[in-house]
Protein backbone atom coordinates (compact mmCIF):
# COMPACT_ATOMS: atom_id res chain seq x y z
CA UNK A 1 0.00 0.00 0.00
CA UNK A 2 1.44 3.35 -1.07
CA UNK A 3 1.63 6.07 1.58
CA UNK A 4 -0.97 8.81 1.27
CA UNK A 5 0.00 12.18 -0.14
CA UNK A 6 -0.97 15.57 1.30
CA UNK A 7 -3.19 17.95 -0.59
CA UNK A 8 -1.34 20.94 -2.00
CA UNK A 9 -3.27 24.20 -1.65
CA UNK A 10 -2.05 26.88 -4.07
CA UNK A 11 -3.47 30.03 -2.51
CA UNK A 12 -3.59 33.25 -4.54
CA UNK A 13 -4.34 36.74 -3.29
CA UNK A 14 -6.56 38.70 -5.71
CA UNK A 15 -5.18 41.45 -7.91
CA UNK A 16 -5.07 45.09 -6.88
CA UNK A 17 -8.43 46.89 -6.57
CA UNK A 18 -9.45 50.52 -6.88
CA UNK A 19 -10.10 50.64 -3.12
CA UNK A 20 -6.62 49.23 -2.48
CA UNK A 21 -5.33 52.33 -4.27
CA UNK A 22 -7.56 54.61 -2.17
CA UNK A 23 -6.68 52.90 1.10
CA UNK A 24 -10.35 52.01 1.68
CA UNK A 25 -11.20 49.03 3.83
CA UNK A 26 -13.09 46.46 1.80
CA UNK A 27 -14.04 43.60 4.09
CA UNK A 28 -17.26 42.10 2.69
CA UNK A 29 -17.87 45.11 0.45
CA UNK A 30 -16.21 45.13 -2.93
CA UNK A 31 -14.26 47.15 -5.44
CA UNK A 32 -13.34 46.33 -9.02
CA UNK A 33 -9.85 45.30 -9.98
CA UNK A 34 -7.75 48.26 -11.06
CA UNK A 35 -6.15 48.21 -14.52
CA UNK A 36 -2.97 46.99 -12.79
CA UNK A 37 -5.01 44.39 -10.91
CA UNK A 38 -6.30 43.00 -14.21
CA UNK A 39 -2.74 42.73 -15.52
CA UNK A 40 -1.71 41.00 -12.27
CA UNK A 41 -4.60 38.54 -12.60
CA UNK A 42 -3.60 37.77 -16.19
CA UNK A 43 -0.02 37.16 -15.05
CA UNK A 44 -1.26 34.70 -12.42
CA UNK A 45 -3.43 33.00 -15.06
CA UNK A 46 -0.48 32.62 -17.44
CA UNK A 47 1.62 31.12 -14.64
CA UNK A 48 -1.06 28.65 -13.53
CA UNK A 49 -1.82 27.66 -17.13
CA UNK A 50 1.61 26.01 -17.06
CA UNK A 51 0.75 24.03 -13.91
CA UNK A 52 -1.34 20.92 -13.43
CA UNK A 53 -4.03 21.26 -10.80
CA UNK A 54 -7.31 19.55 -10.08
CA UNK A 55 -9.78 22.19 -8.87
CA UNK A 56 -10.21 25.96 -8.64
CA UNK A 57 -11.95 27.61 -5.68
CA UNK A 58 -12.66 31.27 -4.98
CA UNK A 59 -14.12 33.59 -2.40
CA UNK A 60 -17.51 34.82 -3.61
CA UNK A 61 -16.42 38.49 -3.38
CA UNK A 62 -16.05 40.16 -6.76
CA UNK A 63 -12.34 41.01 -6.58
CA UNK A 64 -11.45 37.37 -5.93
CA UNK A 65 -13.95 36.01 -8.44
CA UNK A 66 -12.69 38.36 -11.15
CA UNK A 67 -9.15 37.07 -10.53
CA UNK A 68 -10.34 33.44 -10.49
CA UNK A 69 -12.34 33.87 -13.68
CA UNK A 70 -9.25 35.10 -15.53
CA UNK A 71 -7.41 32.00 -14.32
CA UNK A 72 -10.31 29.78 -15.41
CA UNK A 73 -10.34 31.35 -18.87
CA UNK A 74 -6.76 30.13 -19.35
CA UNK A 75 -6.95 26.75 -17.62
CA UNK A 76 -10.51 25.58 -18.36
CA UNK A 77 -11.40 24.88 -14.74
CA UNK A 78 -14.81 25.68 -13.33
CA UNK A 79 -14.70 28.21 -10.47
CA UNK A 80 -16.12 26.75 -7.27
CA UNK A 81 -17.29 29.61 -5.04
CA UNK A 82 -17.29 29.42 -1.24
CA UNK A 83 -18.31 32.41 0.88
CA UNK A 84 -16.23 31.10 3.81
CA UNK A 85 -13.15 32.21 1.86
CA UNK A 86 -14.20 35.85 2.28
CA UNK A 87 -12.10 38.50 3.94
CA UNK A 88 -12.88 39.53 7.53
CA UNK A 89 -16.20 41.36 7.88
CA UNK A 90 -15.14 44.85 8.96
CA UNK A 91 -18.56 46.17 9.92
CA UNK A 92 -18.62 49.94 10.36
CA UNK A 93 -15.12 50.30 8.90
CA UNK A 94 -16.07 49.00 5.46
CA UNK A 95 -15.83 51.63 2.73
CA UNK A 96 -13.79 54.01 4.91
CA UNK A 97 -10.15 54.93 4.96
CA UNK A 98 -8.50 54.49 8.34
CA UNK A 99 -8.34 58.27 8.80
CA UNK A 100 -12.08 58.51 8.12
CA UNK A 101 -12.69 55.68 10.57
CA UNK A 102 -10.69 57.48 13.26
CA UNK A 103 -12.57 60.74 12.66
CA UNK A 104 -16.05 59.20 12.55
CA UNK A 105 -15.63 56.50 15.23
CA UNK A 106 -12.71 57.50 17.50
CA UNK A 107 -13.55 55.08 20.34
CA UNK A 108 -13.98 52.10 18.04
CA UNK A 109 -10.81 53.10 16.18
CA UNK A 110 -8.82 52.98 19.43
CA UNK A 111 -10.29 49.59 20.31
CA UNK A 112 -9.61 48.29 16.80
CA UNK A 113 -5.93 49.14 17.16
CA UNK A 114 -5.57 47.71 20.66
CA UNK A 115 -8.34 45.13 20.99
CA UNK A 116 -6.41 42.13 19.71
CA UNK A 117 -7.68 39.02 17.99
CA UNK A 118 -10.97 38.88 19.88
CA UNK A 119 -12.15 42.45 19.24
CA UNK A 120 -15.29 42.27 17.15
CA UNK A 121 -15.79 45.29 14.93
CA UNK A 122 -19.32 46.68 15.42
CA UNK A 123 -21.41 45.02 12.74
CA UNK A 124 -18.52 42.74 11.77
CA UNK A 125 -16.34 39.93 13.12
CA UNK A 126 -13.12 39.44 15.04
CA UNK A 127 -9.81 38.25 13.67
CA UNK A 128 -10.27 34.97 15.54
CA UNK A 129 -13.72 34.43 14.03
CA UNK A 130 -12.29 34.91 10.54
CA UNK A 131 -9.36 32.65 11.36
CA UNK A 132 -11.53 29.77 12.55
CA UNK A 133 -13.85 30.13 9.55
CA UNK A 134 -11.17 30.10 6.87
CA UNK A 135 -8.98 27.38 8.40
CA UNK A 136 -12.01 25.09 8.70
CA UNK A 137 -12.90 25.80 5.07
CA UNK A 138 -9.37 25.12 3.82
CA UNK A 139 -9.17 21.85 5.76
CA UNK A 140 -12.53 20.79 4.32
CA UNK A 141 -11.33 21.54 0.79
CA UNK A 142 -8.13 19.56 1.43
CA UNK A 143 -10.14 16.59 2.72
CA UNK A 144 -12.35 16.78 -0.38
CA UNK A 145 -9.28 16.54 -2.65
CA UNK A 146 -6.86 14.10 -0.97
CA UNK A 147 -3.46 14.05 -2.64
CA UNK A 148 -4.50 16.59 -5.27
CA UNK A 149 -3.45 20.15 -6.13
CA UNK A 150 -6.09 22.83 -5.56
CA UNK A 151 -5.97 26.54 -6.39
CA UNK A 152 -7.79 28.92 -4.01
CA UNK A 153 -8.24 32.61 -4.87
CA UNK A 154 -8.86 34.70 -1.79
CA UNK A 155 -7.78 37.70 0.31
CA UNK A 156 -4.91 39.03 2.42
CA UNK A 157 -6.51 38.31 5.78
CA UNK A 158 -7.32 34.76 4.73
CA UNK A 159 -3.70 34.22 3.71
CA UNK A 160 -2.61 35.57 7.08
CA UNK A 161 -4.73 32.96 8.84
CA UNK A 162 -3.46 30.09 6.68
CA UNK A 163 0.16 31.16 7.16
CA UNK A 164 -0.33 31.29 10.93
CA UNK A 165 -1.95 27.84 10.92
CA UNK A 166 0.93 26.32 8.93
CA UNK A 167 3.70 28.11 10.83
CA UNK A 168 2.20 27.65 14.29
CA UNK A 169 1.93 31.42 14.89
CA UNK A 170 -0.73 32.63 17.30
CA UNK A 171 -3.65 34.44 15.74
CA UNK A 172 -3.03 37.14 18.37
CA UNK A 173 0.63 37.72 17.42
CA UNK A 174 1.52 40.88 15.45
CA UNK A 175 1.97 40.31 11.74
CA UNK A 176 5.63 40.23 10.70
CA UNK A 177 5.21 38.88 7.15
CA UNK A 178 4.11 40.32 3.81
CA UNK A 179 0.80 39.75 2.01
CA UNK A 180 1.41 40.75 -1.60
CA UNK A 181 -1.42 41.35 -4.08
CA UNK A 182 -1.38 38.67 -6.78
CA UNK A 183 1.07 36.46 -4.88
CA UNK A 184 1.15 32.67 -5.06
CA UNK A 185 1.53 30.76 -1.78
CA UNK A 186 1.48 27.00 -1.19
CA UNK A 187 0.50 24.81 1.75
CA UNK A 188 0.45 21.04 2.24
CA UNK A 189 -2.44 19.70 4.31
CA UNK A 190 -3.25 16.17 5.43
CA UNK A 191 -5.26 14.93 8.39
CA UNK A 192 -5.14 18.26 10.21
CA UNK A 193 -1.36 18.59 9.72
CA UNK A 194 -0.10 21.63 7.84
CA UNK A 195 3.23 22.53 6.21
CA UNK A 196 4.22 25.72 4.45
CA UNK A 197 5.56 25.40 0.92
CA UNK A 198 6.20 28.60 -1.03
CA UNK A 199 5.40 32.02 0.43
CA UNK A 200 4.91 35.35 -1.35
CA UNK A 201 5.94 34.23 -4.83
CA UNK A 202 5.48 37.16 -7.23
CA UNK A 203 8.00 36.07 -9.87
CA UNK A 204 5.17 35.68 -12.41
CA UNK A 205 4.49 39.44 -12.20
CA UNK A 206 7.79 40.01 -14.04
CA UNK A 207 8.31 43.53 -12.75
CA UNK A 208 4.68 44.58 -12.39
CA UNK A 209 4.29 46.52 -9.13
CA UNK A 210 2.38 45.01 -6.23
CA UNK A 211 1.51 46.08 -2.69
CA UNK A 212 1.37 44.60 0.79
CA UNK A 213 -1.86 44.47 2.78
CA UNK A 214 -0.92 47.16 5.30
Amino acid sequence: MEPSQPTELIVVRHGETLWNLDGRQQGHLDSPLSPLGVRQADAIAARLAEERFDALYSSDLGRARATAQRIAARTGHAVRVDERLRERHLGIIQGLTMSEFERLHPEEHARFNSGGADFRVPGGESIRQRHERVVACAEEIAARHPGQRVVIVTHGGVLSSLFRRAAGISVAAPRTFRLWNASINTFFVEGGKWALGVWGDISHLKGLPTADDF
